[in-house]
């Protein structure tokens, strides 16, 4: 498949634009002065993403945005803090050095990772190294180490797509096989809750942008939607990320691999049914301040769900 996603960009401020309140309190969390900042691309997060050097020689990892730069993000900086201030010191996860809240500007100050993003579209060796990692994550986190919310929980409000789309009413802009089948699909998704829960804490967001290879590690950032869940959650939403960004196709990659082969099948069409369902009602809707790309990024993810989805066997939609 070619690659149909478009970059995963937010709109990228300078270590130099954040106030100087908010500069003094991530340099006192390191003790040290900051005297380099590299703004980094890729992520959908807005606000600053910079890799910092210290006066002593030492570098960090910095995020921070505010509520004037887009309304949602601070308080997914904020479970973010949380979630990975929680996790287990051995996770393949930054470390979280400090952080900062003065109720609208949230700063996270992480461990520096050595490592870049994985390729795009994706490499064939550097997606089995990264397979194998999620299989290694799922086994180290589970039982769930942190108390993050279950699926049911964290996702109730969101995978609601085809529900909703199917109360509008409004089939114009959707692919001529979802609308026919835009009933069944919602009445498919109603039964995701269930198979997806778990005890194991996932990540929730899973694509090559949260992901970085070191030159023996993969290490798994950005943790503000962390849940527990069942253990093959995150590959079921990873996989239509990696086939719109020019990987395999999702349900041979699926079957191939350990959490796959022990999953409920039923359960996973439900999940993949209510995923396919948020993304496509999500890339209709309006751009949100400061992710210029995300409507665009979600459709390549629908497109790529859905047709996962019409691949699946007994998936009961009729072709």
């Amino acid at each position: 498949m070619t690659v149909t996603a478009p970059p995963a960009t937010g709109v990228r401020h300078h270590w130099a634009d954040l106030p100087g309140t908010v500069r003094d309190a991530v340099q006192d969390i390191l003790g040290s002065p900051v005297v380099e900042a590299r703004s980094q691309s890729g992520g959908f997060s807005p606000g600053v993403a910079a890799r910092v050097r210290l006066a002593d020689g030492r570098r960090a990892f910095v995020k921070a945005v505010s509520a004037e730069v887009n309304p949602d993000s601070p308080d997914q900086h904020r479970a973010e803090a949380r979630n990975t201030a929680a996790l287990p010191p051995h996770a393949p996860v930054p470390e979280l050095l400090g952080s900062y809240d003065d109720g609208s500007c949230v700063a996270l100050v992480l461990e520096d990772v050595e490592g870049r993003q994985p390729r795009v579209p994706w490499d064939p060796a550097e997606l089995e190294r990264v397979l194998s990692a999620v299989g290694d994550l799922s086994r180290t986190l589970t039982p769930a180490p942190v108390d993050a919310p279950s699926a049911a929980t964290g996702k109730t409000t969101m995978f609601t797509g085809w529900r909703t789309l199917h109360a509008a009413g409004d089939t114009a802009r959707l692919d001529p096989w979802v609308a026919r089948r835009l009933g069944a699909l919602a009445e498919l998704e109603s039964g995701w809750e269930e198979p997806a829960s778990g005890d194991t804490l996932v990540h929730g967001d899973l694509r090559a942008d949260n992901i970085l290879l070191t030159e023996d590690r993969v290490v798994f950032v950005d943790w503000p939607h962390a849940l527990r869940a069942a253990p093959w959650f995150d590959l079921v939403t990873m996989l239509p990320c990696v086939a719109a960004q020019g990987g395999p196709d999702p349900e041979a990659t699926f079957a191939a691999h350990p959490l796959g082969r022990d999953a409920d099948p039923a359960g996973v069409t439900a999940v993949l049914a209510a995923l396919a369902g948020y993304f496509v009602a999500h890339s209709l809707r309006p751009d949100p301040p400061g992710l210029p790309t995300l409507r665009a990024f979600q459709a390549a993810q629908g497109a790529a769900a859905v047709d996962w989805l019409r691949a699946r066997p007994g998936h009961g939609l009729d072709g």
